[in-house]
């Protein structure tokens, strides 16, 4: 299990004036902006998982000494208080210099409790108890918090809430009547100060919850057994009044410690996409280096080497194929079966810009005889391959696939005397088209995890191609958003 870029974090970050913000010297290669849309999402999760993690909610009992008229003083008291549910009637997220601010109004609430009185004279003595039900309204909720990069982690600064009650009815069943308005009259203004008190300290409660999570999240994302993910934050979130942006490093690395060197791009302001965004939640944008840093590790980890054996034209896996491409193969080794090895040379170049994804590899085809039970290598063919490359959404994976373009190839050497290339090349065309590409579409259709938290999924995602960057554009779904005991922060690769 890996973690990855918590999204209802996305939509509460911001970057106040009273808190030091230290600048990164690195740079970012993926960022993740939440649209307006996104960020009203957000809100209504977060205000769903907070009222399904707080209800039924139990206040403190209250008890009060009131003097009643006619009758004198009566000891009245509270107990088993509930609040047993909590409707929010609207909500509103703001964004801007000052801070994100999140905001619950006109919310109502419905509540339960056992009542007692007794009153005592030297003459007499009475006791009563029943219940009551109690009509929270105007109920308002207002949360504001900071989120800042510590050291490659999101930290939670709440910087304020509270809780507003405008107005509650209570109903007393049981008991004599005039006992109603003295019940009302001696706790109204302690059950509202109950009610605020409360869903305050439970507000503090879930963001000092949510601070101690996002401070456990790890700074990688394992993909698979050869590479993981570099998740950790750089610099401080970017607010706009309409977005919010985080970048996280998103280069990959070895799982068993291979690195790859430092990349470095100008970077300029991003031009977003207002056209896409405006309809969309969230917008994850990878730079062509993520992509060149994971065939590096590849590369680096000895993978990008394949032994061909089988092909749909078997005829030229053995010499008999050969005998009037290369007579000498033939006459050295006739009628023996063949192996085509190979191997990438250096690190694939890969390149992006708004008409394709462009990739350059390098390497080396060796020809192979299989004589007398052993692997004879007879001649190596150097190749320069230019390829293009589509991106695909499959599920949460950013997938894709890879058609050859043209390829040159030149004899690096032979013991089996000189090779006409211009015969050579069709059957290295073959090669190519037939195993080599679709080998890799095998790998590159599966894909890679974006960074998203657990249980959100893709929706109408779109990918755009600009100048060295890879954009996904997509609203979000969350199916199990009324199963919220965990908060959706972790996800698996």
């Amino acid at each position: 299990m890996a973690h990855a870029i918590p999204f209802i974090v996305f939509s509460f970050v911001f970057i106040p004036a009273t808190i030091t913000l230290v600048e990164s010297n690195q740079q970012g290669f993926i960022s993740a902006v939440i649209s307006d849309k996104g960020l009203d999402f957000a809100k209504d999760l977060l205000i769903e998982k907070a009222i399904s993690s707080i209800i039924p909610l139990q206040l403190s009992d209250i008890e009060k000494s009131v003097k009643i008229p006619v009758i004198g003083k009566v000891k009245l008291g509270l107990s088993n208080i509930i609040i047993n549910s909590l409707d929010v009637a609207s909500s509103s997220v703001e964004t801007g210099d000052s801070g994100i601010v999140l905001v619950a109004s006109g919310a109502t609430a419905d509540m339960s409790m056992d009542w007692k009185y007794s009153y005592k004279t030297w003459v007499i003595s009475i006791s009563d108890k029943g219940t009551a039900t109690v009509q929270v309204e105007g109920m308002v909720v207002g949360l504001s918090v900071a989120i800042i990069n510590e050291e490659g982690t999101l930290k939670i600064v709440l910087l304020d809430c509270g809780c507003h009650v405008e107005d509650i009815s209570i109903k007393v069943d049981g008991g004599a009547s005039w006992l109603y308005q003295g019940i009302i009259d001696a706790f109204q203004g302690k059950i509202v100060s109950a009610v605020e008190d409360a869903i305050t300290k439970k507000l503090k409660e879930g963001i000092n919850k949510l601070d101690s999570l996002l401070q456990s999240l790890p700074k990688e994302m394992e993909v698979n057994s050869v590479v993981a993910l570099n998740i950790t934050f750089v610099d401080d979130p970017l607010l706009s009044d309409s977005s919010v942006e985080l970048e996280i490093n998103g280069l990959f690395t070895g799982v068993d410690g291979i690195s790859v060197p430092n990349y470095y791009y100008r970077k300029e302001p991003q031009t977003f996409l207002p056209h896409k965004m405006s309809t969309k939640m969230v917008e994850i944008s990878l730079h062509e280096y993520v992509f060149d840093s994971a065939a590096r590790v590849y590369f680096n980890a000895n993978y990008l080497q394949w032994t061909v054996d089988q092909i749909p034209d078997q005829s030229i896996m053995n010499t008999n194929g050969w005998k009037y491409i290369i007579p000498q193969l033939y006459e050295q080794y006739p009628d023996d079966d063949m192996n085509f090895s190979i191997a990438v040379t250096s690190p694939p170049i890969i390149r992006i810009t708004g008409d394709d994804i462009y990739t350059t590899i390098d390497g080396d085809l060796l020809i192979e005889v299989l004589n007398s039970g052993e692997v004879v290598p007879v001649a190596c063919i150097s190749l320069v391959i230019n390829a293009s490359c589509s991106a695909e959404i499959h599920g949460n994976n950013l997938a894709g696939s890879i058609s050859l373009v043209n390829f040159t190839a030149s004899l690096k050497w032979s013991d089996i005397g000189n090779l006409h290339m211009n015969l050579i090349q069709a059957v290295m065309s073959t090669i190519l088209k037939t195993f080599f590409m679709p080998y890799l579409n095998t790998h590159l259709r599966r894909g890679f995890p974006l960074p998203l938290p657990r249980g959100f999924t893709l929706q109408n995602a779109e990918i755009i191609r600009h100048d060295s960057w890879v954009t996904v554009c997509s609203d979000l779904s969350y199916p199990n958003r009324y199963d919220l005991n965990q908060l959706p922060i972790m996800v698996t690769a």
